[in-house]
């Protein structure tokens, strides 16, 4: 699980909308209402622990255990099924919002980053079921 939180991290090197979002926020006259950007890194750093914990451990531990003589594929796949369940499950309890919309928008971003995670997750633990074969 360590590669795909490391992975999930480097995802971050892009930042969300919502974070480029923040950097504008404020008027450009008005420099006392910027958010100072250690906050915004904070907050970054808070959505990308939360997401690893809350959503890649448990989908990948249970994505590898459901699918593992069916090879890789079928792994990932469970994988992310479970993971797309557990972020919808995730974002509507967090932030409660009515806007599907932006729902979406995050959902997909979310998704978009941890399925590379998980990608790296469900390739090491093939490959360590490949070599206890042989």
């Amino acid at each position: 699980m360590h590669l795909s939180g490391a992975i999930l991290l480097f995802t971050y090197v892009i930042p969300p909308a919502w974070a480029l979002d923040a950097y504008g926020a404020a008027p450009a006259d008005d420099p006392s209402a910027d958010i100072p950007p250690i906050v915004i890194f904070a907050g970054l750093l808070f959505y990308c622990v939360g997401f690893h914990v809350l959503v890649q451990i448990p989908s990948g531990l249970l994505g590898t255990r459901l699918g593992p003589h069916h090879g890789g594929l079928v792994a990932y796949a469970s994988t992310l099924a479970i993971a797309g369940v557990l972020t919808a499950l995730a974002l509507s309890v967090v932030l409660r919002r009515e806007d599907a919309g932006e729902l979406m928008q995050l959902w997909a971003d979310f998704m978009v980053r941890g399925s590379l995670g998980l990608a790296g997750y469900v390739w090491i633990t093939q490959r360590s079921r490949e070599s206890t074969k042989t």
